[in-house]
């Protein structure tokens, strides 16, 4: 088996556990910021199997791009660290 497959395989068991667990704890605490934190890793996850899924050949990286990233690959990367930079703002502003 291909290394970076087997490593995708690890990635995705670990990744689906903790999107779980966080709308497990999301369903508990009912705060913006924990939404945002849930959001990130639901996110993150949605961007591995999408990586998986361009390393695979099943999808092709969008046409479209900036400095030569596709876009689609590039609000992979993005949008999770958007949330959780929104997250722990919302968290320092209520402290």
């Amino acid at each position: 088996m291909d290394p970076k497959i087997l490593l995708y395989i690890v990635k995705l068991i670990a990744g689906g556990i903790v999107a779980f667990l966080a709308i497990l704890l999301m369903s508990k605490k009912r705060t913006i910021a924990w939404s945002f934190m849930v959001s990130g890793f639901i996110l993150s996850y949605a961007s591995l199997v999408y990586d998986l899924l361009i390393e695979l050949g099943v999808l092709t990286a969008a046409k479209y791009g900036i400095a030569g990233i596709p876009l689609s690959t590039l609000l992979c990367a993005i949008l999770p660290a958007a949330c959780y930079i929104t997250a722990f703002i919302i968290m320092l502003i209520k402290r």
